[in-house]
């Protein structure tokens, strides 16, 4: 009879274990470090690009509002003969805020939205400095002026107030 040899449980299943291991297809360290230095030169490079978008389509965003209120205040002026007075502002557009007699809103579908950048549109009417009303955002900084993402986007076209 042969003597039994002890062999350790450890010494065992580590064998077994890196065999194992070494067969099954993983990734190295330096191929990980490889895909991490790829995925951050792609964010480094199209990520500013993909920002500098952002402001754009706000701005967009403000000219299409802009452009949804006007059609809501000339609706306005065609059904109470004149544009709504600056105490009622655009919410004249939402609410009978005048008690004009011939009212025919709400002339929006929705309630006047702020700006993109949240702050609410500025109004100036009967009449306006650049027509029968102003309409108007002051952008990104909430002040007049400015250039690209802060500046002023307008109902009479010019991007300055």
């Amino acid at each position: 009879m042969r003597p039994v040899r002890a062999r350790s449980l450890w010494g065992t299943f580590s064998r077994r274990g890196l065999r194992v291991l070494r067969s099954q297809g993983g990734f190295t360290l330096i191929e990980l470090l490889v895909v991490i230095i790829v995925l951050g030169l792609l964010v480094g490079l199209v990520g500013p690009r993909l920002f500098g978008r952002v402001g754009q389509s706000k701005t967009a965003t403000a000219k299409a509002q802009i452009e949804l209120l006007g059609a809501g205040l000339d609706q306005y002026r065609l059904d109470v003969g004149s544009y709504p007075d600056r105490s009622g502002g655009l919410d004249a557009v939402m609410r009978n805020t005048n008690n004009a007699p011939n009212w025919n809103g709400p002339y929006l579908k929705k309630p006047v939205p702020k700006d993109p950048w949240g702050n609410p549109y500025k109004y100036n009417c009967c009449p306006g400095v650049h027509g029968d009303y102003d309409l108007w955002s002051e952008g990104a900084d909430a002040a007049p002026g400015g250039d690209g993402e802060n500046a002023d986007v307008t109902s009479w076209g010019s991007t300055e107030k």
